[in-house]
């Protein structure tokens, strides 16, 4: 009688439940397999036949078919690797089907038995409490991933042959352990102490962190753009418990959660090389896998060299950065992740870099420049909140500048300014931010003052403001509100919220 065993497959970052059937009939020594497996899949006959026969169990010679049912769905990864050889131990008669009646099992599988780290882990924790499994065996380096679903027994496993034991006492290893309290929850990175001068851009920062703003900084090289962005995730507030699943989530299903690492309440910061392709930038590939934009979920996605990115790349971030979702549609089925990100950007004012410094450094006609600037369209434009300009800082400024303030005490006034937020916006489904929220709702529902109001529509007017980046000003204006401690926005909340618009066409 073939012998059926409960695991998933992970799709973006949910999981599908799947059963594992397994079927050993007469005939010519042999392995089949059906179900849509994808390539790493089917490799897991010859890795599990191995793992069976080196940890010193029988792998009697008969035709195996294996069905990975709902036939319909692709199944990707090695995580099948664990659920097959069991549901060849039951098949085969050498393990109880009742001893594994309502338990998952996800794995890959060593040559000698041994149990290797997945991908995906905590998707499948979420579906297996979903499905109301009795439990879930999981390898156990990535035990504190799953353990972040509560809710869901957890069994960690490291070996086939002390799991086949454990499954024959009826005593699976149970993990009492809730890695969600123990999270990391400061940074310990670079700090803004450590940056001299530099006044405008740090507030530019300030405002971004507060609301969510998306930000570009324009300067020449050497003036301390990526010092400043490497900084940013240092004043940022801790995830939340939702925002901390959705991260850990992401990046376990990308490969970048290291196996065994202790989940981080700090939001992430990805940083791609301005040669990232539109698949890595947007996600694609086997699987599909999440792109920078997802990976940054909740985080700060640093693009520096801005514009010198293809423009086919950087116009693909529009969707995302309105969305905060990308959608990869594939062939046989279309796979969502979400990417509400905070897009920090940083470029050079002209191809030389030096347009707009003392007379004689910048080497480019006025035609070179403006079509450098002409790669930012004026549709991702808008939906940039902040430009600032970053200059040169003086040498003989250095010695005499004052102490700057340190992470800390910025992160306490983004915190303030968030946990405002958090109160306007609590009958709002989906909103946290300033920046999520519509512009129009502000208009009619948020506390602006008459002069504030009348200050909005003559600046609007004056830069020919379209009527995105006119709603995104009143939500920049909102945030420094917020930051201010102000219960509505002031004229003079208006006025530094049009300081960080572009008053030319291009970046700055």
């Amino acid at each position: 009688m073939p012998a059926a065993i409960r695991s998933g497959a992970v799709l973006g970052i949910e999981a599908a439940p799947v059963t594992v059937e397994v079927d050993a009939a007469p005939g010519l020594p042999g392995w089949t397999m059906v179900g849509l497996p994808s390539g790493s899949v089917k490799e897991a006959r010859d890795r599990v036949g191995a793992a069976l026969v080196n940890a010193g169990f029988a792998l009697p010679p008969r035709r195996w078919t294996i069905n990975l049912s709902p036939a319909d769905l692709r199944k990707e990864g090695t995580a099948f690797d664990l659920p097959i050889a069991i549901a060849v131990l039951v098949a085969s008669g050498q393990l109880a089907a009742d001893a594994v009646e309502g338990i998952w099992f996800a794995g890959e599988l060593g040559l000698d038995g041994s149990v290797r780290p997945i991908r995906g882990a905590l998707p499948l924790a979420r579906a297996a409490g979903m499905a109301h499994a009795r439990a879930l065996a999981l390898p156990a380096a990535n035990i504190d991933e799953a353990a972040l679903m509560r809710g869901i027994p957890l069994a960690a496993i490291t070996d086939l042959v002390a799991l086949v034991r454990a499954l024959k006492t009826r005593r699976l290893p149970a993990v009492d352990h809730d890695p969600l309290t123990a999270a990391v929850r400061d940074p310990s990175g670079p700090d803004f102490a450590e940056v001299v001068g530099q006044a405008k851009p740090k507030r530019a920062l300030e405002i971004a962190a507060a609301g969510g703003h998306n930000c570009l900084m324009v300067g020449p090289p050497g003036t301390g753009k990526t010092m400043l962005a490497r900084r940013l995730p240092s004043i940022l507030p801790p995830l939340d418990d939702e925002a901390l699943l959705d991260v850990v989530a992401i990046h376990s299903v990308g490969g970048v959660l290291p196996p065994g690492a202790a989940p981080t309440r700090v939001p992430p910061f990805r940083a791609p090389h301005h040669t990232v392709s539109l698949a890595g930038l947007i996600g694609g590939g086997p699987g599909p896998r999440p792109g920078e934009v997802s990976l940054a979920h909740r985080g700060v996605l640093s693009l520096d060299e801005l514009l010198e990115l293809p423009r086919h790349v950087l116009d693909a971030m529009r969707q995302p950065l309105e969305d905060g979702r990308v959608v990869i549609a594939l062939a046989a089925q279309s796979v969502g992740f979400p990417s509400r990100f905070l897009l920090l950007g940083a470029a050079n004012p002209c191809p030389c870099g030096f347009e707009g410094e003392p007379a004689g450094t910048c080497r480019c006609s006025a035609s070179e420049v403006a079509r450098y600037r002409a790669r930012l369209s004026g549709p991702l434009s808008d939906r940039i909140d902040l430009h600032v300009r970053v200059g040169v800082v003086a040498l003989h400024d250095l010695d005499r500048a004052a102490p700057s303030e340190s992470s800390a005490i910025i992160r306490a006034r983004v915190a303030a300014a968030r946990m405002r937020q958090g109160v306007r916006y609590a009958a709002l489904p989906g909103m946290r931010w300033n920046a999520e929220v519509p512009g129009r709702w502000l208009l009619t529902e948020g506390a602006i003052e008459p002069a504030a109001r009348t200050l909005l529509r003559q600046m609007a007017e004056q830069l020919r403001l379209s009527a995105r980046a006119f709603h995104r000003t009143i939500r920049v204006a909102q945030t420094v509100a917020d930051l201010a401690g102000a219960d509505a926005v002031h004229p003079d909340h208006v006025a530094e919220a049009f300081l960080f618009k572009p008053m030319e066409p291009g970046p700055v």
